[in-house]
């Protein structure tokens, strides 16, 4: 049981640099689609990374798997709907970044 709690809290820690670095980016990068990719692939790693720590420590598979549940459905809707904001971006003129 110490093992798993250990385990889940280190799964907890190791999901939150994934938070601040889609942070940062979304902060410093230089346009749109960039803060877009920023957001989404290092805020679902790092959710999941949590989920999973969570579930760890629970021990419960109930709770367990309502945070996969969770996670699951917050990487299909957060696919789903950059791609959406991407595209109507790129209809509506936004460029995507170049080096000058």
């Amino acid at each position: 049981m110490v093992v798993l709690e250990y385990l889940g809290w280190g799964l907890v820690l190791a999901g939150m640099p994934f938070f601040a670095a889609g942070t940062v980016g979304l902060l410093r990068f230089p346009d749109f689609f960039c803060r877009l990719h920023a957001l989404t692939k290092a805020d679902n790693l790092g959710l999941g990374l949590v989920s999973l720590g969570l579930g760890l420590q629970s021990g419960s598979w109930l709770v367990a798997f309502k945070l996969l549940l969770i996670w699951l459905l917050v990487l299909v809707s957060s696919a789903a709907v950059s791609h959406l904001m991407a595209r109507t971006a790129l209809r509506n003129g936004v460029r995507p970044w170049r080096r000058p």
